[in-house]
């Protein structure tokens, strides 16, 4: 574990918005699961509606902060307790990250996509840019990370000088 002296870039990013949206989710679908047990008792549609808006309420809590870590080691990415830790030596490459707009709003949180062929872990807030990085090597069926940042070209120049294939600007795929 790298100690805080170590980190070269760290950011904390979080959306009010997002946390907003899953607050709603979470209340309209409770109040649904209690609309419906009061009108039906216990049945497959209160299961459902109960279940989702727990899983909403997960959202509320893990999904709040992105943390953002570059160390001379290491990029750490963490949401709630998910954390991803790519090592500098494993990527490839970095830039801007450039999508469909399907795949760009297709949702706040931790979501895999392909992108031009390519699979993709994706950490992310709707409102704010992206960058993405490429990996040497494959894990499992992820060839990219891409992540919310407030500051891409403070994170891309970082990445860049630490991870001596990449420089801002590189091309995916």
């Amino acid at each position: 574990m790298t100690s805080h002296g170590d980190v070269l870039y760290e950011e904390k990013v979080s959306s009010a918005w997002t946390t907003a949206l899953f607050v709603v989710l979470t209340l309209g679908c409770g109040a649904l699961c209690a609309w419906r047990w009061s009108a039906s008792g216990f049945s497959g549609s209160t299961v459902v509606l109960g279940l989702l808006a727990l899983v909403f309420l997960f959202y509320v809590v893990n999904y709040r902060e992105l943390v953002i870590q570059i160390t001379p080691d290491v990029l750490r990415l963490r949401f709630g307790i998910f954390t991803n830790t790519v090592t500098l030596d494993d990527i490839g490459s970095c830039q801007l990250d450039d999508v469909p707009a399907g795949l760009y709003y297709g949702g706040a949180g931790i979501h895999w996509m392909s992108v031009r062929g390519r699979y993709r872990g994706s950490y992310n807030f709707l409102q704010y840019p992206r960058v993405v990085v490429a990996l040497h090597d494959k894990r499992g069926l992820v060839r990219d990370i891409s992540f919310t940042t407030r500051r891409p070209g403070e994170v891309l120049q970082a990445l860049a000088e630490d991870v001596p294939e990449a420089s801002p600007g590189d091309r995916l795929g």
